[in-house]
């Protein structure tokens, strides 16, 4: 059960609509919920705080092997996740995979971005994305390396095989112990001559060409 908190004025209104649903109120002050709420958040004197979302076990994700996966490498930036989570659910991906120790929660920001996304897709967190990775391959996916240094681009690199796409961190990149655990690392072409995309921008852009990929 989620803790519903609303300010004097807020509650008096959700109680006199009777849309409570069942939630005790919780009144408290505008500051002490600014307090309450992340840097910036809007909240117009209401604030719902639910339990963290589940995730599924990396077998859950994977079985059976068909589609696309995203693996996120010591992505942290919040606004960034989100949207991520947010172009995966669109462009059909069966998940996302994030490593326990330098993901952000799925929360705050994080949800704000994701527009509901972390709701509807499932993801699994692992102590190690290696070894996440070869528990993959032995399932039958095939994982493709997102890299501005790779050799092959997107489309030479994907094909309807079950895919694993690995995205890396803005300013480090996959790391190099992930990268050797990837069948191939493969780069976004870009003719503008403009060197980097926004990781977000660049997940969409490996999404939409996976899913094409996948449909042959």
């Amino acid at each position: 059960m989620g803790r519903l908190l609303a300010t004097p004025d807020r509650a008096a209104e959700i109680e006199e609509g009777k849309l409570a649903h069942g939630h005790k109120i919780e009144v408290v002050d505008a500051v002490a919920l600014n307090r309450m709420l992340p840097a910036g958040a809007v909240h117009q004197g209401l604030a719902f705080k639910v339990q963290p979302l589940e995730g599924v076990s990396l077998e859950e994700l994977a079985e059976p092997a068909q589609g696309v996966i995203v693996m996120l490498d010591q992505l942290t930036d919040p606004q960034n996740v989100g949207a991520i989570f947010r172009s995966a659910l669109a462009f059909g991906a069966r998940g996302i995979i994030v490593q326990d120790r330098h993901a952000p929660a799925l929360a705050g920001a994080l949800a704000k971005a994701a527009v509901g996304a972390t709701e509807r897709l499932p993801h699994a967190r692992v102590t190690n994305l290696s070894r996440a990775l070869e528990r993959l391959a032995d399932l039958g996916w095939r994982a493709v390396g997102l890299d501005g240094t790779g050799e092959q681009t997107l489309e030479e690199a994907l094909d309807r095989q079950p895919t694993v796409l690995v995205m890396g961190s803005e300013g480090d990149g996959i790391r190099r112990l992930v990268a050797e655990h990837c069948d191939v690392l493969a780069k976004i072409p870009m003719p503008g001559g403009f060197e980097s995309l926004n990781v977000s921008n660049a997940a969409a852009v490996a999404l939409y060409e996976a899913a094409r990929a996948q449909r042959g």
